[in-house]
């Protein structure tokens, strides 16, 4: 997973309250074992409209999503994270997250700023009347931006999660940190239980 430490640039306002997973990316998209190719079934049912903001010209290279409340909710599919990241967004922010789907976004290194209602609303505001509007989403700091806007608020984010965030650390790469243990253990093992490949 790469760091991230700060995400910086436009924004996508999508204000839509209880945005389900199933709708970020509908479930005939669910095909594929890898984590890429997803950004085309973003969205997907809800681009057929041409008009949905996605398929606005001016909000073409965003890589912030701004959300209404509740975002991420109904099943636990990382393909919703893999499909956000896939068509370019690093962070989300939103008033709230599904528990599940934050977690999935921080194991992916795609980043949810939970902020205040009232700044989630007025980033909303901003972003829509203005597509061009420069954010910036500071992990260090836990802040969400918009200088141009009069815009600063800060976002909730455990220190642990903003460590892993910041180090750019999977669940992969935590466990590797205990390698040596992992196998000193594997030799104290009675040589009839199973064992790993590796070892």
């Amino acid at each position: 997973m790469e760091p991230v430490r700060v995400v910086a640039g436009t924004a996508v306002p999508l204000a839509r309250t209880d945005v389900d997973t199933d709708q970020i990316i509908p479930s005939d998209w669910l095909k594929r074992v890898e984590r890429t190719g997803f950004g085309a079934g973003l969205f997907s049912e809800w681009r057929d409209d041409r008009d949905f903001v996605l398929n606005r010209p001016e909000h073409a290279g965003a890589t912030i999503l701004v959300a209404g409340a509740n975002f991420g909710t109904g099943s636990s599919r990382e393909h919703a994270v893999w499909a956000l990241q896939d068509y370019g967004f690093r962070a989300v922010v939103s008033p709230r997250f599904a528990d599940i789907f934050r977690n999935n976004c921080t194991k992916g290194g795609l980043v949810p700023a939970e902020v205040d209602p009232d700044a989630g609303q007025a980033l909303l505001d901003a972003v829509s009347a203005d597509p061009t509007l420069e954010i910036t989403v500071d992990v260090e700091r836990r802040t969400v931006a918009a200088p141009a806007a009069g815009i600063e608020a800060p976002f909730v984010l455990d220190d642990f999660t903003r460590h892993r965030l910041l180090a750019g650390m999977d669940d992969i790469d935590l466990t590797m940190r205990h390698a040596e243990a992992i196998a000193a253990y594997e030799t104290r093992r009675p040589a009839w239980l199973p064992r790993t490949a590796s070892t």
